[in-house]
């Protein structure tokens, strides 16, 4: 394994050349994707963009600047995801803050927003929607940003996690209508119906968490990953008692992992949902089961 860039007199490391290094370090280290994520890594440290990375090749950052930068691939190495190192990751076009609260969030998530654009088209004016385990709230921000009538509310367990949500609220501004509640699931609601409700629950099973690579078991919150003994406990809960919060017509849309389908779209029709759907991800891989609710609860 390459080793951090030595610092002597007379010795010039530039953009170009710190690139270059951190760039086969993580090669060699495995990582899927080691050039973007120097130049991450590097731009965060110096303040650039990875434009400006390239246009200033022959930058030589100052001692402290290198510093930062050869600590920050120091704890990328140990696993520690890039999104917390620089503190955030991009959703859906927005730069939601992330850190060891929350989970980072993934492009195959998209699909989740996507389906509830897609599926609430026809009452697209005005609305209620429901977002729980709602984490970073990067689906309901991602939603409400392009539902400007609606009213959106997340929800989740962890008042940590709210406190990143709510502090994303702030990054992103001009977002009315948006709330954030804690509890668990509906819990913290008051007697209100919605027009559509997302979830991203927790979905590995619990025998298989021990085995997610190292990037995520060991720093992204266990409580938002492992989803018991077939990964379905809270999908479940979210499936049985969603109807008593839907309206009439109502959407409801849940994340699952990529073979959960068959069993989410029988809990959602043994419910008595219609019109269930599975949309897939980015990758093709099922990603989202939704349905709509016929009746009032």
């Amino acid at each position: 394994m390459t080793t951090s860039p030595p610092i002597t007199a007379g010795d010039i490391w530039t953009v170009r050349r710190l690139l270059g290094w951190a760039t086969e370090d993580f090669r060699q280290r495995g990582l899927e994707s080691p050039r973007l994520e120097a130049e991450l890594l590097l731009g965060h440290a110096l303040g650039k963009s990875r434009i400006e990375l390239i246009v200033q090749s022959e930058f030589a950052p100052d001692t402290i600047e290198l510093n930062q930068f050869r600590d920050l691939v120091r704890r990328r190495r140990t696993k520690e995801p890039t999104a917390y190192l620089v503190g955030q990751r991009e959703f859906y076009g927005i730069p939601i803050r992330v850190d060891r609260r929350v989970l980072v969030p993934r492009p195959d998530t998209e699909t989740l927003v996507q389906v509830a654009l897609d599926r609430s088209r026809h009452r697209s004016a005005h609305g209620h929607a429901l977002d729980l385990c709602t984490g970073s709230g990067c689906v309901a921000i991602a939603f409400a940003r392009r539902r400007a009538g609606w009213n959106v509310i997340g929800v989740d367990i962890s008042s940590e996690a709210l406190q990143v949500a709510e502090d994303n609220t702030l990054r992103v501004g001009n977002i009315l209508g948006l709330a954030w509640l804690q509890g668990d699931l509906f819990e913290p609601l008051s007697q209100r119906r919605f027009d559509l409700i997302t979830a991203n629950p927790p979905y590995i099973p619990s025998a298989e968490y021990l085995d997610l690579d190292a990037t995520i078991r060991d720093f992204e919150p266990k409580l938002a990953l492992d989803g018991g003994a077939d990964g379905l406990d809270v999908t479940r809960r979210i499936v049985q008692e969603a109807p008593h919060w839907l309206e009439r017509e109502a959407i409801l849309a849940v994340e699952i992992a990529f073979d959960q389908a068959p069993a989410v779209i029988e809990l959602f029709q043994t419910r008595g949902f219609v019109d269930v759907e599975c949309q897939k991800d980015y990758g093709g891989r099922d990603r989202v089961v939704s349905g709509r609710w016929p009746k009032v609860d």
